[in-house]
């Protein structure tokens, strides 16, 4: 049975600020662990809410379909983070979650995980942070997506990923994408080409290098400068997607 006790990313979840009696009582709603290949869904839109779900390894997408059957990603969910609490206060789950890779995830009880937090007000208080950390990233995500140009977006997405891998004890400057190109184009509402020319771009100004889906961040600092003219919204990207 997995224990929060034991997990590296134990701060970035739950147990993060709690003491070591409260965790062992919030081992109690953690009902096993799920394992998921790269393609398998974890639950559907639409499907009722029994569980929300802390990934221990791997990275997941959430999506949901628009009106017209296009499908459109609304997040990239890496180690530590909780998968599924935008449906927390909802009957039915919100978005269709998707392993990018091979995943472990730990099953979390959610009426366990409500009777629990009635009696831990600091767990109580993690579930109200966690949730306040998912609406200002929506927030941030809009007013990324109205105040940005196409380069500044992909550029925010790149550094935004950096410090979250970051924060997680991995290189900052050099690491894995998992999703495509295209998933990343969706999250960022650009299309599939738009997506592929601004990596050619970078490439060949030097800040990053790309090869297939390693990218390595060459100049941190001058990502980060040419926005000085955009600095608010990028920064309020980074912290807000830094925070989850």
């Amino acid at each position: 049975m997995p224990r929060c006790s034991a997990c590296t990313f134990a701060s970035f979840c739950l147990p993060g600020g709690l003491n070591r009696r409260d965790i062992d009582r919030l081992d109690s709603v953690v009902h096993g662990r799920i394992s998921l290949h790269k393609g398998e869904s974890l639950y559907r839109l639409g499907d009722p809410v029994k569980s929300i779900y802390a990934i221990r390894v791997g990275t997941l997408k959430s999506q949901v379909s628009t009106q017209d059957g296009r499908v459109q990603i609304v997040g990239f969910h890496l180690p530590g983070e909780l998968v599924g609490l935008d449906s927390l206060v909802s009957p039915q789950y919100m978005s269709h979650a998707v392993a990018l890779e091979d995943a472990r995830l730990c099953r979390i009880n959610l009426t366990a995980l409500r009777d629990l937090a009635v009696a831990l007000p600091g767990l109580y208080n993690n579930i109200l942070r966690l949730m306040a950390n998912e609406v200002r990233h929506d927030h941030g995500m809009l007013r990324t997506l109205g105040v940005l140009n196409a380069e500044e977006r992909l550029i925010a997405f790149l550094l935004s990923l950096s410090a979250r891998l970051s924060a997680r004890g991995f290189a900052a400057s050099e690491f894995q994408l998992r999703m495509t190109r295209e998933e990343i184009g969706s999250y960022l509402g650009l299309k599939l080409e738009t997506i592929s020319r601004l990596f050619s771009r970078l490439s060949e100004t030097g800040l990053i290098t790309v090869r297939h889906r390693s990218v390595k961040l060459n100049d941190l600092n001058g990502l980060r400068l040419i926005y000085e003219g955009s600095s608010g919204a990028l920064a309020s990207f980074q912290n807000d997607c830094l925070t989850n």
